[in-house]
C-alpha cells in the first residue's frame, strides 16, 4: 500500500466526471450552446466501450504519428473508444492534466469551464478496453506499480494520482470483478493520504481542536464501508476516518489524549479482529502513557495512577489478542518505561 507519508506536492482533490455523462451533456446541451459565443465544435461522440491508458500517450488528428498532435492522455484517464483501425483507435478522451474534485455544491457534470473530452486517434498498445480479457487484473497490476512508485522518493511526481485513477477505472470498467472491493478501498485510501499530507502543511494543522483543521473528504471511505460492510476493507476505512477526529497539537492539554484514547478503544471494540485493531490498541496505550506523564507533572496522583493502570490493561489486551506483533512488543516497552518512571511525553524538555 501507499506510504502514509506522501510529499504534499500532489494536489489534494481529484474527481473525474463520468465520461459518458459528460458526453450525454454535450449532446443534450447542443441547442443551448448554440446561443453562446462560438468556439471549436466538438464532433458528437459515438457509443463505444470505455478504455484507459497505462502510460502517457499522444492523441493525434489522424491515425499516423506524422499527423498533428492533439494532446496527451495521462495514465488512468477515462476514454470512450469510437472505432478501431489496425493498431490505432479513435477515442474521446479526458486529457486535462489534473482531475478536479467538485465541491458538494457543484454539479457533478462541472461548469462551463470544464474542458470537454477531445476526439483523436491513439495507438492501441498500452490501452486497456473494458472488453479486454483479464483487463481488471491488468489495471490492478498497473495501479499497484504506480502505488509502489509513489512511495519511492525517486518515483514520478504524479504516481499516486495515477494509481488512484487506475483503481477507479478498474471499478468503473469492470464492476463485476472480484478485485472491485480492493480497488475501491485503495483508490479511497490514496485520495485520503494525499489530502492528509496536504492538510499537514497548513497552519491550521497545529490547532488543538479537530474541527479547526482542514478536514479530509470522508465520502470515498464511507462509500467503502457502505458497499462492503463487515469486511476488512470496511475495517480499514473506518480506521482512517479517525484522522479527522484527532487533535492537531495537544498543546499540553490532557483533554486531547484522553479523548483520542477513547476513540481508539471504541474502534478496537467495534472491530475486534480487524487489520488495524492492534494498531488502535497501541495508540490507546500510548495516549494513556502520555496522560500518566501529564498528571504526574500536574501533581494529580489519582489520575496518574488511573492512567498507569489503564495503560497496563490495554497492553495486556494487546498481548493476549495480538501476541508476537510489533504493536504488542511496543506496548510492552511503553508500560515498562512507565513503571520505571521514564517519561514518554515531553522528553525533549526533560
Amino acid at each position: 500500500m501507499i506510504s502514509a507519508v506522501i510529499k504534499p506536492r500532489i494536489p489534494t482533490r481529484f474527481l473525474t466526471p463520468a465520461l459518458t455523462f459528460a458526453l450525454l451533456l454535450l449532446c443534450a446541451a447542443a441547442p443551448a450552446c448554440a446561443q453562446k459565443k462560438k468556439g471549436p465544435q466538438l464532433e458528437k461522440p459515438l457509443a463505444g466501450p470505455r478504455a484507459t491508458a497505462l502510460q502517457v500517450t499522444w492523441l493525434y488528428v489522424d491515425p499516423d504519428k506524422g499527423s498533428q498532435k492533439v494532446d496527451r492522455v495521462q495514465i488512468g484517464r477515462e476514454m470512450v473508444m469510437a472505432e478501431k483501425s489496425g493498431p490505432w483507435m479513435r477515442v474521446y478522451a479526458n486529457t486535462d492534466i489534473e482531475e478536479i474534485q467538485q465541491t458538494k455544491d457543484t454539479p457533478v457534470l462541472g461548469s462551463d469551464d470544464t474542458p470537454p473530452p477531445i476526439s483523436g486517434w491513439i495507438e492501441a498498445k498500452g490501452i486497456v478496453v473494458e472488453n479486454n480479457p483479464n483487463g481488471d487484473q491488468i489495471l490492478m497490476g498497473a495501479a499497484a506499480n504506480q502505488e509502489a512508485l509513489a512511495s519511492d522518493p525517486r518515483g514520478p511526481i504524479n504516481a499516486a494520482q495515477s494509481a488512484h485513477l487506475l483503481y477507479r477505472r478498474l471499478v468503473e470498467m469492470f464492476p463485476n470483478s472480484p478485485l472491485v472491493p480492493e480497488a475501491t478501498w485503495r483508490s479511497a485510501d490514496i485520495q485520503w493520504q494525499i489530502e492528509k499530507a496536504d492538510a499537514s502543511t497548513l497552519r491550521s494543522a497545529h490547532d488543538k481542536d479537530a474541527y479547526m483543521r482542514e478536514q479530509m473528504d470522508e465520502d470515498p471511505l464511507r462509500k467503502v464501508i457502505k458497499q462492503f460492510p463487515h469486511t476488512r476493507w470496511a475495517d480499514l476505512a473506518a480506521f482512517e476516518l479517525i484522522d479527522n477526529k484527532l487533535c492537531g497539537d495537544w498543546q499540553g492539554s490532557a483533554d486531547c489524549p484522553a479523548k483520542e484514547s477513547e476513540i481508539y478503544e471504541k474502534y478496537a471494540a467495534e472491530h475486534p479482529d480487524g487489520p488495524r485493531t492492534a494498531q488502535a490498541l497501541y495508540q490507546a496505550v500510548y495516549r494513556q502513557a502520555v496522560l500518566k506523564d501529564m498528571f504526574t507533572a500536574n501533581g494529580d496522583d489519582k489520575k496518574r495512577q488511573n492512567a498507569l493502570s489503564h495503560a497496563h490493561e490495554l497492553a495486556d489486551q494487546l498481548k493476549q489478542h495480538f501476541p508476537g506483533t510489533d504493536y504488542a512488543w511496543r506496548a510492552g516497552a511503553l508500560v515498562y518505561k512507565l513503571d520505571e518512571g521514564i517519561p514518554v511525553y515531553g522528553i525533549d524538555q526533560e
